[in-house]
């Protein structure tokens, strides 16, 4: 069942029987407009495990390859997803393929160790809504 105004229907972490937001850490806090700096972060991060399958939130086409970098240098790669009604960006996963037809539920990829590069940091995925607004009310 699709509906536009909640596409998180499903845990996108296996192993978690709830999508929940990243609590605040020694390298920052999860939640939509938290500081990062000097700037406010964009997206929201969901708890998760290292290596965890990520499924998708909701049906509709992959779009390729995303990646992108912090003040620091350091870069994060994922993938973008594409329906009629929305278009997200899932950072700190590799996913199995980068193009074509998914559905809600399905094994989208497995989300990559940030504990190399942030010792002590909480292991979460990144959800970012293309345009720029606030995922929080789909979770």
């Amino acid at each position: 069942f699709f509906s536009t105004e909640h596409f998180l229907t499903n845990v996108l972490c296996a192993g978690h029987h709830n999508n929940r937001v990243r609590a605040c850490d020694s390298h920052g806090c999860g939640a939509f407009n938290s500081r990062r700096g000097n700037d406010l972060h964009k997206a929201v991060d969901l708890v998760c495990d290292d290596y965890s399958i990520v499924n998708t939130p909701f049906s509709g086409s992959l779009a390729g390859p995303v990646s992108r970098k912090d003040p620091a240098g350091n870069q994060y790669d994922g993938v973008k997803l594409l329906s009629d009604a929305h278009c997200v960006k899932i950072f700190n996963i590799r996913p199995y393929r980068y193009m074509g037809p998914v559905a809600q539920g399905e094994a989208l990829g497995y989300l990559l160790p940030l504990q190399e590069r942030f010792s002590g940091i909480t292991s979460h995925l990144e959800l970012q809504m293309c345009d720029g607004t606030d995922p929080s009310p789909f979770i």
